[in-house]
């Protein structure tokens, strides 16, 4: 009796596909009611997607969404799957057989994508493989597998770029470079004792290079940008002694972040790599980069919280509390002098991030918070009013605040909050986590 009543029981639980299929009904009744309570002048929700994905312990990081076409692409654990814009149906899902642990933060420009993956699922594995993708089928293409040596590189950080056809992995003593097309290797060494450890995303092959001292303490750091046509570097600019490239905070006008022992600075290159201005001026600024909240990705771009046109930078201040309610700002200097320009706070109660240029004018994220929902805002070069793009359903204010971290990408009308990691402790929990919530005007 006991062993028929415990097979009824095993008969009863429901299979991985059919908890997909309810959860996707369940996201599907909750976008009806959120689109039921719209108000006059409030964005429509598109759909939302709750975790289905049993994790590990610590759960686990997401990764993109990448954006191709009419498909949203998204990684998590050891699966990539792509969904239709429209609805969030699932196009396709790739499944691997170890964890994802490195991707970088663009895609090619045809659509392909260069994922690292973990060489095993042992505690001795290691981050070693790069399988590429195509994003619109979902199909795998090349896989390599990169020869990590030593001690050092073994426990180097890991930075990925895409550059044109050249995908990146970096580290601390080396770095590769594999044609996305085809994985053909690019030779990038050079003579000397500077290596490159890590590369952005973007029109530009923009290195981070640092070069060995007799003092390990003391840092020599460079900018570089390559050809990737031959692998070689087109000019090189040589960062003060002791201070580190921290971030790419734009590739194209090139602004990099610096650091030196708890101090910080902002420097823009002109597009031969000769210096063109410092930021200055006093405030306290912030801004949100991957590798200080991901377990693993340690790419040295991708950040929220700056952005920049051709002759502005824009940089989020940090918020302040008043009233329990936070508030921030978004300022602008002059890339020429890097002077301030002008300032414009955020909505009262509410936090604005920099997110990238839309046209001439910049794009902000307005973010939510528990009793107020976000959206997407345009501030002219010259500063002024925040002019709203989206303004997201005051119904869903619960449901963003609630994504970790969460990643924007406006495209084609269309606006992508996607959660960057999934941490609960609970597995029931965690079964019902909002990982994305998509809306459009």
């Amino acid at each position: 009796m006991a062993g028929s009543r415990a097979r009824r029981r095993q008969a009863k639980a429901p299979s991985g596909a059919d908890r997909i299929k309810e959860r996707a009904a369940a996201d599907a009744r909750e976008t009806k009611n959120f689109n039921a309570g719209r108000k006059p002048g409030e964005a429509r929700v598109d759909w939302l997607q709750t975790n289905t994905v049993d994790l590990p312990r610590l759960g686990a990081d997401a990764y993109g969404p990448w954006v191709f076409g009419d498909t949203v692409v998204r990684g998590m654990y050891r699966t990539l799957s792509g969904y239709s814009v429209a609805d969030g149906e699932q196009r396709w899902s790739l499944k691997f057989g170890a964890n994802i642990c490195a991707v970088p933060n663009e895609a090619s420009t045809d659509g392909k994508l260069v994922i690292g993956l973990m060489n095993g699922t042992s505690d001795k594995a290691d981050c070693a493989e790069l399988q590429m993708v195509d994003l619109r089928t979902g199909k795998a293409g090349w896989k390599k597998s990169v020869d990590r040596k030593g001690v050092q590189d073994l426990l180097s950080d890991l930075a990925m770029g895409i550059s044109g056809d050249v995908v990146t992995f970096g580290r601390t003593s080396v770095s590769n470079a594999y044609r996305v097309a085809d994985g053909t290797e690019l030779n990038i060494e050079q003579p000397g004792n500077c290596r490159p450890f890590a590369f952005a995303s973007g029109p530009r092959m923009i290195a981070a290079t640092s070069c060995l001292t007799d003092d390990a303490d003391v840092h020599n750091d460079q900018v570089q940008e390559f050809d990737p046509a031959t692998g070689k570097p087109k000019w090189t600019y040589k960062v003060k002694t002791g201070w580190q490239v921290d971030h790419f905070y734009s590739v194209s006008p090139l602004v990099v972040s610096l650091k030196k022992r708890g101090q910080w600075g902002i420097v823009a290159l002109n597009e031969n790599g000769t210096y063109r201005s410092q930021m200055t001026g006093k405030g306290d600024y912030a801004v949100r980069c991957a590798d200080e909240y991901a377990a693993t990705v340690r790419n040295i771009d991708g950040c929220i919280g700056a952005a920049a046109d051709a002759n502005t930078f824009y940089l989020a201040t940090k918020q302040v509390t008043s009233d329990t309610a936070p508030n921030n700002a978004v300022v602008a200097f002059d890339l020429d002098t890097g002077k301030q320009k002008w300032r414009v706070e955020s909505p009262a109660g509410q936090t604005v991030q920099p997110l990238r240029m839309a046209g001439s004018d910049l794009l902000v994220q307005i973010e939510a918070t528990y009793r107020k929902s976000g959206g997407l805002a345009t501030v002219a070069p010259s500063g002024g009013a925040l002019r709203t793009v989206l303004r997201y359903p005051a119904s869903t204010s619960r449901v963003e605040s609630s994504l970790f971290l969460p990643r924007v990408v406006y495209t084609g009308g269309r606006s992508f909050l996607m959660s960057a990691a999934v941490r609960e402790q609970d597995d029931k929990e965690e079964l019902k986590t909002k990982t994305m919530i998509v809306f459009s005007g």
